[in-house]
């Protein structure tokens, strides 16, 4: 997280974000936005929620447009490090990429159609990049990513801790049977419980340690991991980044009930397809 996050604050300090930006009008009008929404899309797909909304509250989106993006943001976005985990746990990390990307799109595309409101992403703004010097740019992003990292370190710790305790007291295989219905539902085998669970809750990046090991280890099969990765690539982390757009005022609603739909979808396609490699 540390090298890309690193890489992406030099992009955009250099000035390269912006000057992207201006070619991607066109693109942003068919769903429904503008230009320098990519600013948003890339900081997202390249970092994480946390920077999307960040780069949302600094310039100014409709609370139609910030709907779109939220829902596109929550698809595709930490790509580089949530992919890492998911080429670990069995799947092509090219395919998810791919995946993520694609159904963002289609999501915020199909999301414009619907979405209550007409759309008004017609004229981009102006487009300045301010250059600041460049340790008034970097402290910060020193002090974020130390926060970060102890966060992280924090996370993992009581995630594994968590583990151990349900796999002592058989609590994994109660919630096995308490999801078997909705993974079903979802076309997921019902080994794959805990991680889905893991992934909604916490996300692929904050429960890497633990989808890694879970795979690793064996409690689920390769073939079943990699079906599990095409639900969580859409549709993970229901809980704070769901609650992170919330914040800023976008209903739960038209970034939750969509993302599960889309997963669903695309994993009984995904079944339709390759069921062999299920038998």
């Amino acid at each position: 997280m540390i090298p890309v996050s690193f890489a992406v604050m030099l992009l955009d300090y250099s000035g390269f974000l912006f000057w992207f930006a201006g070619y991607t009008g066109p693109i942003a009008r068919l769903l429904g936005l503008r230009g320098e929404s990519i600013l948003v899309l890339l900081s997202s797909g390249l970092l994480n929620i946390y920077s999307a909304v960040a780069t949302i509250q600094s310039l100014t989106f409709t609370p139609r447009e910030i709907t779109i993006l939220a829902l596109m943001c929550l698809i595709a976005h930490n790509l580089i490090v949530e992919t890492t985990v998911q080429k670990k746990t069995g799947s092509s990390a090219l395919w998810m990429v791919t995946l993520r990307i694609g159904v963002a799109l289609i999501g915020g595309f199909l999301l414009n159609l619907i979405l209550p409101g007409k759309s008004t992403a017609v004229v981009s703004q102006a487009l300045v990049h301010v250059q600041l010097p460049f340790m008034k740019v970097f402290y910060p992003w020193i002090l974020s990513t130390l926060w970060l990292i102890a966060k992280a370190i924090m996370i993992i710790i009581g995630l594994n801790f968590l583990q151990r305790v349900m796999d002592e007291f058989s609590i994994t295989t109660w919630l096995s049977k308490l999801m078997s219905p909705v993974l079903k539902l979802f076309g997921l085998p019902v080994q794959a419980s805990f991680m889905w669970l893991i992934a909604n809750i916490i996300g692929l990046a904050w429960g890497s340690a633990i989808l890694i090991e879970q795979a690793e280890q064996g409690k689920i099969s390769k073939s079943e991991a990699n079906l599990l990765n095409h639900h969580i690539a859409i549709s993970h982390s229901l809980l704070e980044d769901t609650l992170l757009f919330v914040a800023i005022g976008v209903s739960a609603i038209w970034i939750i009930f969509p993302r599960l739909l889309l997963a669903l979808i695309t994993v009984w396609i995904y079944r339709l397809f390759f069921i062999n490699e299920l038998s």
